[in-house]
């Protein structure tokens, strides 16, 4: 007998998490999850989970209680003598804390995996990781999804035209060259030196962008200081209308000041995370729900995930 499905969602993204369900015809199911007055988290599933195959959708973006009321959910659900425990995770926090790269500091992407897996989770999804060696810190089962699929077709609809993809720094290349061998466009490099932590000086351009339409591409927007001076620096260099891409908005202290000054023409980032920053009019978000819930609907049928990486086998609703 097939194990029944079960779809629960935490309170960090719940329109994704309706917008996963109705993809996969199926409503989310009935649990409760509130605060003490406190702040203690309490969870409280309203059906049986025994013997199911459980997806907990969840980002464990700040605050910190995005990621406990994770691990609580998670730990109700073991305690509760579900079979699978799937932690759906659009937004894996802490994922930049990946390395000891400094004397005395943490390794917290480490330290949040140890969490995951002792708090019951078996398996892993999520989407596009700061860092993908974190895969390495799980000794469970990880599917690692990857939203410039989705992102690829949105950029092909505006129709852009005499179009080269730019990287904002050296580590995001390999990403940028992704997008730009799918869309058939150069490849660019913004050079930068970071003196600290959030704080970009771009110092030059690597390529050509003189006369051109450019598609900056990147994993994360955080505060918007990388994004905003290599914009700035390709206009300098002769580029025509500046667009960007990226995964995660986070959008955090100064950033929607920053784009809204910006010469970007555009802001693309998919709905992975819920941040409540103020409406922009640059800002536009492309779903990856259809993404997700195939994900999940493979996983639960023990067919091949990998083939989401074309998105040519994702099914529009």
């Amino acid at each position: 007998m097939a194990k029944p499905i079960k779809i629960f969602a935490g309170r960090s993204n719940t329109a994704l998490a309706e917008k996963i369900a109705d993809y996969l015809d199926m409503p989310l199911c009935n649990a409760k999850v509130e605060n003490f007055s406190d702040g203690e988290i309490s969870v409280n599933y309203f059906e049986s989970i025994r013997g199911s195959d459980m997806f907990i959708i969840q980002s464990t973006n700040p605050p910190a209680d995005n990621l406990m009321e994770l691990l609580i959910m998670i730990d109700a659900a073991r305690r509760s003598s579900a079979a699978r425990i799937t932690a759906v995770i659009p937004y894996y926090g802490y994922a930049r804390q990946d390395r000891k790269d400094r004397p005395r500091v943490a390794i917290t992407a480490k330290l949040v995996a140890n969490l995951l897996t002792k708090a019951g989770a078996n398996r892993i999804l999520t989407m596009d990781l700061h860092a993908a060696q974190i895969q390495g810190f799980f000794d469970i089962p990880f599917d690692h999804l990857y939203s410039s699929v989705v992102l690829i077709e949105h950029i092909r609809s505006i129709g852009l035209d005499n179009l080269v993809v730019a990287s904002p720094d050296v580590g995001g290349v390999k990403l940028a060259r992704a997008f730009a061998e799918a869309l058939g466009t150069d490849l660019v490099i913004v050079d930068k030196r970071r003196p600290k932590a959030n704080v970009a000086e771009v110092m030059n351009i690597i390529g050509d962008v003189r006369g051109k339409n450019v598609l900056l591409v990147d994993d994360m927007i955080d505060t918007a200081g990388t994004l905003v001076n290599a914009a700035k620096a390709i206009q300098e260099a002769g580029g025509k209308k500046i667009y960007s891409a990226a995964t995660h908005g986070i959008f955090s202290g100064p950033a929607i000041e920053r784009i809204n000054a910006s010469v970007l023409e555009k802001v693309i980032v998919t709905d992975s995370v819920v941040t409540g920053h103020a409406p922009s009019d640059k800002i536009e978000h492309v779903t990856v729900s259809t993404l997700f819930g195939e994900a999940i609907k493979r996983i639960y049928d023990d067919d091949s995930v990998s083939c989401l990486f074309d998105s040519k086998n994702i099914k529009k609703k």
